[in-house]
C-alpha cells in the first residue's frame, strides 16, 4: 500500500473513533428553531459539510 492510502485509513479510523464516542443527545438552538439530535449526527454533518466546501473550493481554484 502507498503511504497516502495508509494515512487516509488512519485518519478515517480516528474520525470514526471520535464520532462513536460522542453519542449523547444534545439540544441545538438556531435562531427560532430548537433541535434535539445526537452529537454523532451533528459532528458527522459538520464534517461532511467541511469536506464538501473544501472540495468545491479546490475545484473552483483549478478553473
Amino acid at each position: 500500500m502507498k503511504a497516502k492510502t495508509i494515512i487516509i485509513i488512519v485518519i478515517i479510523a480516528l474520525v470514526l473513533i471520535v464520532l462513536i464516542q460522542n453519542v449523547a443527545v444534545i439540544e441545538l438552538q438556531f435562531l427560532f428553531w430548537q433541535i434535539s439530535m445526537s452529537r454523532f449526527i451533528l459532528m458527522l454533518l459538520l464534517l461532511l459539510i467541511g469536506f464538501a466546501l473544501g472540495f468545491l473550493t479546490a475545484k473552483m481554484k483549478k478553473k
